[in-house]
């Protein structure tokens, strides 16, 4: 049967494509096979994928047949190995499609919900080791597990339920639901190199256990006045559209303590909601309502679902706790990307955007959940298997079509989180925060070049998950559509 022409339909829930297929089903049999899934990778791909046109499988004329689609999808053996065979570029272009075997895992995930203990964690290598690591917890989730023990940012952890961690077993050992952590203590050896640092175990340990866990993404706010000058300060953990309320609620704290700067910590936010980055864009400024904030652009094939996200200036009909600030602090790390860059990027065509911390991650391309379903929706999905894919589906830009650049966006004064010193979330002793409040100051900042050599007395970070989150497409923002022939 000759190959037809794929005719999009009405976006629902996540991306309601009704895709005529170009092929029929290839199993009636309602019993489970890798192919069933496999069939749903190439046809979500090919309706939907960003990067369609640079990946000649995905051709809407790849095949002339169905034998000859059979045979093709036949010929790998799983259903990841399709799905990788067709992302283009993986190590430097797109480092963040997923596809998963749980999607219920994944709503939880994007929706900030799921099972947590409270703790996040960095790792570094050992002191003169490849494989040998220690991890430091930076976040206590707040009313968490971690929090009732205790525990606190800054803390080492060389083992786990007594295994010395290595850059081979940290997945295995830290997901599991219920460990025991193993502490130890960062000895210096009195001089600012690395090389002859040690990790020291303390014979301590404590034994945690995830629960379901609703993570506020307004991590910590905090009103610091210096010299008279009053500053608000939000750490903020993920562009999670179920507390827009709350964060808007937030502002309204800085409005009632008239605050003159604000410091947005984005060090630990990989992305979310694009409606709530416009929206916290607002919240920031409030003097732009109605002009372009950020725009989001698709492959060719659905150039019609180009949609352009503006400032606002209210929130479900509800007046917004605007600044009407002309400058802003920003605190990133390589953790932060996604909405977090959009925000820094799509600000900076407005007013003055002081980026300090490290070089973010470079994710400018937002994703959707795609289902095994008749229009890719999580409606009437296929219950043989629990398969989903969040591939790159659009790239965003700033009003004037600027892109955050692959490498990610440079500081304007750089400095590094350093685990000898990763001090306290919204402390004015904490290095990041203190570098925002010096330059406030106009006592002069720290200047990258010296950073650059402060950075050789800096442990080595190991970079684990690209994807954490993401940027992803609200199903509001979403509109009906038709392709025609």
């Amino acid at each position: 049967m000759l190959m037809k022409k794929l005719k999009l339909f009405t976006l629902l829930i996540t991306i309601c494509l009704v895709c005529n297929s170009c092929f029929e089903d290839l199993d009636d049999n309602p019993t489970f096979s890798s192919n069933e899934v496999k069939d749903f990778i190439w046809k979500g791909m090919n309706a939907v994928y960003l990067y369609k046109v640079e990946k000649p499988d995905l051709a809407d004329n790849r095949f002339s047949t169905n034998e000859a689609y059979t045979e093709y999808i036949n010929g790998y053996n799983s259903p990841e190995a399709l799905f990788e065979d067709l992302i283009y570029e993986r190590e430097t272009v797109d480092r963040f499609s997923v596809l998963v075997n749980d999607y219920i895992a994944l709503e939880q995930q994007l929706a900030g919900t799921g099972k947590k203990n409270g703790l996040e964690f960095d790792f570094y290598y050992e002191p003169g080791s490849s494989t040998d690591v220690y991890a430091i917890i930076r976040l206590v989730l707040s009313n968490s597990p971690a929090e009732d023990l205790g525990l606190q940012r800054g803390q080492y952890i060389h083992a786990v339920d007594g295994v010395e961690l290595t850059v081979s077993n940290l997945s295995e050992l830290f997901n599991q639901d219920t460990y025991t952590l193993d502490f130890a203590n960062y000895d210096d050896n009195g001089t600012p190199e690395v090389s002859d640092d040690n990790i020291v175990p303390n014979n301590t340990s404590v034994t945690i256990s995830k629960v379901t866990y609703n993570e506020n993404p307004i991590h910590k706010i905090e009103i610091i006045n210096v010299n008279g000058i009053n500053i608000g300060y939000l750490a903020y953990n993920g562009f999670t559209a179920n507390y827009d309320n709350q964060l808007n609620n937030a502002f309204s704290e800085f409005q009632n303590n008239n605050i003159q700067q604000l410091v947005l910590d984005l060090r630990y936010n990989p992305g979310g909601a694009i409606k709530t980055a416009s929206l916290l864009g607002s919240l920031i400024t409030g003097q732009f309502s109605g002009d372009v904030f950020a725009k989001l652009n698709y492959n060719n094939d659905l150039q019609a679902l180009n949609t352009t996200y503006n400032f606002v200036n209210n929130l479900n009909g509800n007046s917004i706790n605007s600044l009407n600030l002309n400058k802003v602090y920003v605190i990133t790390t390589s953790n932060s990307a996604s909405a977090s860059e959009m925000l820094i990027n799509s600000l900076r065509e407005y007013i003055n955007v002081v980026h300090i911390g490290e070089q973010t991650t470079g994710k400018s391309q937002a994703s959707i959940t795609i289902y095994d379903s008749p229009d890719f929706s999580v409606n009437n999905v296929n219950i043989n298997h629990s398969y989903a894919m969040q591939p790159l589906v659009a790239i965003t830009v700033n009003a004037n079509d600027g892109q955050v650049p692959p490498n990610g966006l440079t500081p304007d004064i750089e400095i590094n989180e350093d685990p000898k010193n990763y001090g306290v979330l919204g402390d004015i002793n904490e290095p990041l925060l203190n570098a925002a409040i010096t330059d406030m100051q106009g006592i002069g900042r720290i200047a990258n070049s010296a950073d650059k050599s402060r950075k050789k007395s800096i442990p080595t970070k190991i970079n684990l998950n690209p994807f954490e989150g993401g940027m992803y497409i609200e199903p509001e923002a979403l509109k009906s559509f038709l392709i025609k022939d």
